[in-house]
Order: C-alpha cells, then structure tokens, then sequence
C-alpha cells in the first residue's frame, strides 16, 4: 500500500507533517488522485476498513487546513476521485491537537489508515519521522488493532461506539 499526499499548502510549511513525509520519501506528493487510491475524507460515510486494501493499492491524505477543511474537502472535484474512506475515530498526538478527538495531522491520517489496512511496519516508519510519532500510535494502540482486525463498516461503527460513546 502505497502512502500519497495532495498538497493544498494551506499551512505552516514548518509545520507540515505531510510535506516532512514527501522530504523523506516516505509518501509521495501527488497533483493527481487515481480511481484505486483510498482517499481519505473525514466527510465519508464509509470508515476505512482492512477490507479496502483490496480494491486499492494506495491510500492518500488531502494536506489542507481544518480552518478550511469544509470547503476544500465537501469540493467536488477532490471527492470525485478514488474511493473517499474516512478515518474511525482516533484520537491525535501532535503537538497542535494532542488528544483531541480527530484532530489528526496529515502523517497521523496516512498512519492510521496503513495500520488499519495491514501496513502496520509502514505505519510506524512514517510516525518515526516525528518526535510525538510514538505517542500517536501508543494512544490509539487498542483502538488501531480493533480496528484493523474488524471485517466490516459495521463492527468499525460499532468500535467507535464502544471506545466513544458520545458519538452515538
């Protein structure tokens, strides 16, 4: 599975966890989203599953601002493409977020997603490029395993319900 990120350059170029994972090779900036890429959109319905992985052979994160996240990803033309996934419920460890519900970073999202489609050694190699990367996938680590052993949208709403019960 192959991490890519579609940068809109919205933020901090300092602070940009994706633009640190294209430096370093670790994913690959795209201007295009093929139509077997999981696309990740908090505005799906449709929850990543382990499942996915084979439908598609790349998972990417739209790098944008949560200022401006509504418009650029409810944006036809980004949604169109690929197969539109959101991520379950997790919890962030970046600095700017940390353990807010959702809040993820783009490095945070493609983690995620990879751990949750069975790339989990590729999930903590992109995590190692940051020095809160750890913590990312220690506080979600029950979460991420429940996660990747669920088989269906089902269990993995029914997992959010259980570990937050103020989505439901």
């Amino acid at each position: 599975m192959k991490p890519l990120v579609y940068m809109l350059r919205q933020d901090d170029p300092f602070k940009c966890t994706a633009a640190k994972l294209a430096k370093f090779r670790l994913a690959e900036q795209v201007k295009f989203i093929r139509k077997n890429t999981i696309v990740l959109n908090p505005f799906s319905r449709t929850p990543v599953t382990k499942n996915d992985s084979a439908t598609a052979d790349s998972v990417c994160a739209i790098d944008c601002s949560w200022e401006r996240a509504d418009e650029v990803l409810k944006s036809q033309r980004l949604i169109s493409q690929g197969i539109g996934r959101r991520l379950p419920a997790m919890l962030a460890a970046n600095p700017t977020n940390y353990a807010k519900l959702g809040k993820l970073s783009s490095a945070e999202a493609l983690a995620g997603a990879l751990y949750i489609l069975g790339e989990k050694k590729l999930a903590a190699e992109l995590m190692d490029k940051f020095k809160w990367g750890h913590t990312f996938l220690e506080l979600n680590s029950s979460l991420l395993e429940d996660y990747a052993n669920a088989d269906t949208k089902e269990q993995v709403e029914q997992l959010e319900k259980e570990y937050f019960p103020q989505l439901a």
